[in-house]
């Protein structure tokens, strides 16, 4: 210990100094931050004229991640072998190597020509070289052993902290790449063209990839040749060659459908030269399943610039970019059958509205009102009225299941069925459960109905209710409205099925609401349903207003809760108030 504190006067000055190294190394994850301090540290007690601390990066090689003196075209260039020249001899010995004279020392990097003597001190942490202390002079046998000494306290003491920093920094860009990765595929999911499209992923590529050189290549399957969709050269829009798959470091990606990662195009024969100046590259294939449709291309004029980091950041992103190109060249296909499609939507919702009642149906005694609103062009929901086989007034109200076209024609299918059957049945029980059975005779897969259906009895001026599945109608009597508990199983599922039927008396301004589970279920920004209880103070507070009035009030009410965010399910009610 006495020769390693032969520089301070005093063993406490020492103990100070180290514990100030330590503090030094426990006040931030941050490089940026730690590395100069730690810098500052060792000039308190070496007047060094070039410093450099590197850190060992992928493959083993050494790189300056900090340094004072040294031309930055080494800083950007360099990159260090553990086991070669003097930091990477004391690298792989862990041991500090001290060279009074460099000219005779054949392991001595000639960066500077001045330099005469040289120190360089290992970190090691957990186990494992983290890096190296590199200190250099002008000056002859510059550096004492007790130099060395303190240099190699200072490295032992900073070397966890480095090594935790570089843990933090490689968490924080983890996380990063995955939001930025994250954004990137929510993003791209909204463009459905291709030159947009690779715009921005030129865009994005560069908050995660640093490059010179960007190109991006599609097959075009019948010539087998990669043509160039987009190339940029240092931030300039340029035009490549086709490259013919196999050629260049481009068609050997394409070839073996396997990134090809390449430190040095100067020793790479596959190299075709595009751009003066270029010497690392990386292509990596896109795929959708393992199908190649195309090879991201990245050059960079730095040589090692890549990375096996930077290949598995674009391989996670290579099948988002390649299924979204395969889905902007669909939607080009799909784009052409649009406005026919659009119209055959037209023609078939103009249809379904046919088959709606054109108005509600005058009853003795009641107020009718009507209507639904499909979540597409065409939906599932329906209402109907018709006439019992005792010639008393009847009415549906019915949800299909499942949305749009197949929907809206299985609806189509029953309110044919109801206007067949319906003539021929006394009661809503009796006519549910022979529309039950003719649904089960047409064997639709897949394919059921809930149903709600209603007989007007004037002479006694009740209304008496069967429910298949629907949800339980609100019943407005004497100013208070309530569900009425009438159950059922939905209609194209069990054979054999029997409904009940409750009767409901009304009163003088008593009404009785039908809605199906669009109305309710609907749902604002947070996720939060209409609900059954708003649906029912809503009929309390305007139930006293004409049928058609308290319909309109329903729905816009439904409308303001959802605030714009648009109905996820067909809405459909129908309102029956008997008259004063």
């Amino acid at each position: 210990m006495t020769s390693r504190a032969a520089l301070f006067k005093q063993r406490s000055e020492l103990l100070d100094f180290l514990l100030e190294v330590s503090e030094v190394s426990s006040e931030t994850l941050d490089l940026e931050k730690l590395l100069p301090a730690l810098a500052k540290l060792v000039k308190k007690v070496i007047d060094y004229e070039i410093f450099a601390i590197l850190l060992v990066g992928e493959g083993g090689l050494m790189r300056m991640r900090f340094s004072i003196g040294h031309r930055e075209e080494v800083v950007q260039r360099l990159r260090i072998p553990i086991g070669e020249w003097i930091t990477g001899a004391a690298a792989a010995t862990r041991r500090p190597v001290l060279v009074n004279d460099v000219r005779k020392d054949p392991r001595y990097l000639n960066a500077l020509d001045a330099v005469r003597s040289e120190l360089a001190v290992p970190m090691v942490a957990r186990g494992k070289v983290v890096g190296v202390i590199d200190i250099q002079s002008t000056r002859l046998a510059a550096f004492t052993e007790q130099e060395e000494g303190i240099v190699e306290l200072i490295a032992a003491r900073t070397a966890m902290a480095i090594d935790n920093a570089r843990l933090y920094r490689r968490v924080v860009k983890q996380n990063r790449t995955l939001r930025t990765l994250t954004a990137i595929a929510q993003e791209f999911s909204s463009i459905l063209e291709v030159d947009p499209l690779l715009r921005k992923l030129a865009e994005q590529l560069r908050q995660l990839i640093t490059y010179d050189a960007l190109s991006i290549l599609l097959l075009e399957p019948d010539e087998a040749m990669l043509k160039d969709y987009l190339s940029i050269r240092y931030d300039q829009r340029v035009h490549l060659d086709n490259i013919p798959l196999g050629q260049g470091i481009v068609g050997a990606a394409a070839g073996s459908k396997q990134p090809v990662l390449v430190p040095d195009t100067g020793k790479d024969p596959r190299y075709i030269a595009c751009s003066v100046g270029i010497r690392s590259e990386v292509a990596v294939p896109l795929l959708v399943g393992s199908r190649l449709i195309g090879v991201i291309d990245l050059e960079s004029e730095h040589l090692n610039f890549f990375t096996e980091d930077h290949v598995r950041t674009l391989s996670l992103l290579a099948p988002q970019v390649a299924t979204a190109i395969e889905n902007a060249r669909l939607y080009q296909r799909v784009a052409r059958n649009e406005a026919r499609l659009e119209a055959d939507l037209e023609a078939a919702r103009q249809l379904q509205q046919h088959l709606l009642p054109g108005c509600c149906p005058r009853v003795e005694g009641l107020e009718i009102a009507a209507r639904c609103e499909p979540a597409r062009q065409i939906g599932g929901d329906l209402y109907d009225f018709f006439t019992f086989s005792d010639r008393r007034p009847g009415m549906v109200v019915g949800d299909v299941s499942g949305k749009g076209a197949a929907a809206a024609l299985y609806a189509s299918l029953v309110t044919g069925q109801l206007r067949l059957l319906a003539p021929e049945h006394p009661s809503p029980a009796s006519l549910l459960c022979a529309l039950n059975r003719a649904l089960l005779d047409t064997k639709t897969e897949s394919s059921y109905l809930t149903l709600v259906c209603a007989q007007w009895h004037a002479d006694s001026q009740t209304l008496v209710v069967a429910n298949a599945g629907m949800p339980l109608p609100i019943l407005l009597s004497l100013g208070k409205a309530a569900e009425q508990h009438v159950v059922g199983i939905p209609l194209g599922l069990l054979g054999d099925t029997q409904y009940e039927e409750v009767s409901l008396p009304l009163q003088p301004g008593d009404a009785v609401v039908f809605a199906s589970d669009g109305i309710i279920d609907n749902r604002d920004h947070a996720g939060e349903d209409y609900g059954r209880d708003r649906l029912a103070r809503l009929i309390e507070r305007h139930g006293r207003r004409p049928a058609g009035e308290l319909l309109q009030r329903i729905f816009h009410d439904v409308e303001k809760h959802a605030a714009g965010r648009r109905a996820f399910d067909d809405q459909t009610a129908v309102v029956v108030k008997r008259t004063l």
